[in-house]
Formats: structure tokens, sequence, C-alpha cells
């Protein structure tokens, strides 16, 4: 990720100081693209450098509101960014792109953002989170856990917290399987904090789900079909009389 263009980067630092600058580099960048593409669906970005070019990846559900008119809103975007981190300007030094989230229910930041703005326009707590838990469930996942805390009625502060489906706490699994987003919202009242996570269902090609299945899962295959094998009936051995009597003649007498 390290560019010489870039006032956050240069060549003569060693491993770890470059480590810090990335981490603040895509922090600042993420908070930027959060404020400014909030109402466009903002769902991540990632950062990959591609020879002396930085790309920018921009993941929202509206691509096309992220473009703008014949791409004017990703331009001024990319303007934006190179007057704050320092890119040389007009050489093609960063370069944005847009991607289009498959679905938006497996989003756990496009769903806060839609929880925020829920709240922002009114909407009673409890109708807002078990919207949000019907959306996410109805879309495949496995579990969905919604969190808001502040003063939501009266002035003391409490927390609230909407369950459903399967999900999962601790381990390596938490980490593959659980996708969180925490949001605050600026209310007349106070400031009310927002924390959605969603547990994503496996899906083998890593789509909209991990290809990892769970450790503990148990899969009942169906069983096999019977092969029947045709065995001869044994035929039993001639006793020694009747095989004497094979191939010689029999004599029967006469009867005048």
């Amino acid at each position: 990720m390290a560019v010489a263009t870039n006032k956050y980067f240069n060549p003569s630092w060693n491993v770890k100081r470059t480590i810090c600058a990335d981490g603040m580099f895509y922090a600042e960048l993420n908070a930027l693209l959060s404020k400014e593409l909030a109402e466009q669906g903002y769902a991540g970005c990632q950062v990959r450098q591609s020879g002396t070019r930085t790309e920018i990846i921009i993941r929202a559900t509206n691509a096309n509101e992220v473009l703008g008119t014949e791409g004017r809103r990703i331009a001024e975007l990319t303007r934006v960014v190179e007057r704050r981190f320092g890119f040389e300007a007009g050489v093609g030094a960063v370069e944005l792109y847009v991607e289009r989230v498959r679905t938006r229910g497996l989003c756990a930041q496009a769903q806060a953002e839609s929880l925020r703005y829920k709240l922002l326009n009114g909407l009673q707590v409890r109708r807002a989170c078990y919207g949000v838990m019907r959306y996410v469930m109805e879309a495949g996942a496995k579990g969905c856990e919604v969190v808001v805390s502040g003063k939501l009625r009266a002035q003391r502060a409490k927390v609230m917290k909407f369950k459903d489906g399967y999900m999962i706490k601790t381990g390596q699994v938490c980490d593959d399987y659980i996708v969180s987003c925490v949001r605050n919202v600026m209310m007349r009242q106070g400031v009310l904090g927002i924390k959605v996570s969603i547990m994503l269902p496996y899906d083998p090609e890593g789509r909209d789900g991990p290809s990892v299945p769970l450790s503990d899962t148990v899969i009942v295959r169906p069983p096999k079909e019977d092969v029947v094998i045709p065995v001869e009936e044994p035929v039993a051995p001639p006793t020694p009389a009747v095989a004497a009597l094979d191939g010689a003649d029999v004599f029967v007498p006469r009867k005048d």
C-alpha cells in the first residue's frame, strides 16, 4: 500500500512505521467515505496497490448514485482524496472504483445506516429494530442482533437488545461468520449508539458468506441403495448309484 506520492508513506520507513501509516490511512479514508456516502449505502472500502498507483474500491448498495451523472461524483471524490491525503493530482496516482453490494440484507453497514435514518425520522426504536431484523433474516442470514443504547424514552439511559436466529460470540468462527457495524445517532435528547451484528450463511462459492463450513455442522447423507448380487443355488452332487447308471444300458424285461 506504500506510495511515494502520498505524504502518509515514505520508502525509507521501516516495516513497523509503514504498517502504522497504512492503518491510519485506511481509518481516515473510511471515516471520510462514511460521511460523504452515508445516503448512498456505503458498506466499506478496499485499498490495493498496483505499481505506482493506488486503487480504492468503494462498496455501496447504490452504485449509480456514487458514480453520479457521467461519473461526476466519483471524479469529485477522487479530487477530494488527492487533496486530503497528498496524492499527486492529474497523474492517476489514485483511482476510485465502485462495487455494488450483492445482498443488502447481509451487509451490516447498510442495515446500520438504515436503522439510523429510521430513528432520525422519528420511528419507534422497537419497531425500527424489528423491521431491520426481519429484513436481515429474510435475506438468508443465520442470525441477527441489534443493540440500541442511550436515552431512548426517558432521561435515564438504558440498553435494548434484540436477537433472532443463531449467533456465535467467540472463536475463529466468529471472525469468519460475524459482520458488525456501529453507528452514532444524534438525537434531540442525546446521542444514541446502535450496533448491528449479522451471522452470514455458509456459501461454498464464498459470495454471500464464508466458504469455510462450521466446525460443529453435522451432515446426514442419504443411505446408499442396496446392491443385490445374484447367487446361484448350489446343485447337490449325484449319489453313487445314480452315477453308476449314467451312460449304462438299462434292461427292461418283456411282458408276454
